[in-house]
């Protein structure tokens, strides 16, 4: 089985940068989930920014969704993968929604991404060390819109489902990692 590790934070908290750190402190055969769908020119920064950050040793698997494939897929010749990051993953499986959402389905579908992503990383060789990297979005403001309440709920869910399978958990606050589990 392999270890699996979560990473929280607020936005710009300094959790990418740590996540990776630990990845390459896990293996030295790094890969990177990258969940990021690029739909403007502002996310495709971010993207670029993500990229020039790591070196050329690491592959990256393109997985906005079924990033169960990708995770078990790189688990064959890497030994250390991040996965970033949980919440644009499932914003990429909100995006596909159509009006009016059913909150009950989505949930469902929620927890059954999170128990496919733990399945796989669990079925990885015991060598191998996964990095999750998710947002903490329950710390900030009560959204206005009903979507963004309900996005929040979706990722507290899978993240505390995360939280539970996980044999360390972080949470990086101002550039700090703080270890809680």
């Amino acid at each position: 089985m392999g270890k699996i590790i979560l990473v929280t934070g607020g936005a710009r908290s300094g959790k990418s940068a740590f996540a990776e750190k630990l990845t390459l402190e896990a293996g030295s055969r790094p890969a990177y989930i990258a969940t990021a769908e690029i739909r403007d020119e502002e996310m495709e920064h971010r993207v670029a920014l993500h990229r020039q950050r790591r070196s050329l040793k690491w592959q990256t698997f393109e997985a906005p969704q079924k990033a169960q494939l990708a995770l078990a897929e790189a688990g064959k010749t890497h030994d250390a993968i991040l996965f970033d990051c949980i919440t644009m993953y499932l914003s990429n499986m909100l995006c596909r929604q159509t009006e009016p959402l059913d909150e009950e389905c989505l949930e469902n579908m929620t927890q059954a991404q999170m128990a496919e992503l733990i399945e796989a990383a669990k079925n990885l060789p015991a060598q191998v060390t996964i990095v999750f990297v998710t947002n903490e979005v329950g710390a900030g403001i009560v959204p206005e819109n009903k979507l963004a309440r309900f996005f929040r709920d979706l990722s507290g869910l899978a993240n505390q489902q995360l939280a539970a399978a996980a044999d360390e958990v972080y949470a990086v606050l101002c550039g700090i990692p703080v270890r809680i589990k």
